[in-house]
């Protein structure tokens, strides 16, 4: 008796893919563009969080070698967060990511790319909210 169950058939395992899950399913109907970036991350974070993938964009499960008996799971996963990352993103940003191979690559290029931008928003809310007083 084996008392490593295949962690590709237990749905409490990050590897675990539901029949109803694939890649052409939008998690959270907001779109990325260039001014939305911090709701956009925090609502597309909680979708991925309920499916139990949050560890393939946090960085808690890195990619696995060829060799390990886990890589076609983790490949499969991945490709399937990745697939429901880019589903989220606008027309131009999802062409100019084409080539980010991970999902947790995309996720940290999307959040270099934009979230200084909110920084910069921010900044000029608060000028404005001075300038009003």
């Amino acid at each position: 008796m084996e008392n490593n169950p295949d962690p590709t058939t237990n749905p409490s395992s990050p590897y675990y893919l539901h029949p109803g899950e694939n890649p052409s399913i939008t998690l959270i109907s907001q779109v990325l563009t260039e001014s939305n970036y911090s709701s956009w991350s925090r609502n597309l974070k909680r979708a991925i969080l309920s499916k139990n993938k949050i560890k393939f964009i946090d960085g808690s499960i890195q990619k696995s070698a060829r060799t390990d008996k886990l890589f076609e799971a983790w490949e499969r996963c991945d490709t399937m967060v990745l697939s429901w990352i880019i589903k989220t993103l606008s027309t131009q940003i999802a062409e100019s990511v084409l080539y980010v191979d991970t999902a947790q690559d995309l996720w940290e290029e999307l959040k270099d790319r934009f979230s200084k931008g909110d920084y910069f928003k921010i900044s000029d809310l608060l000028q404005d909210i001075h300038s009003i007083k």
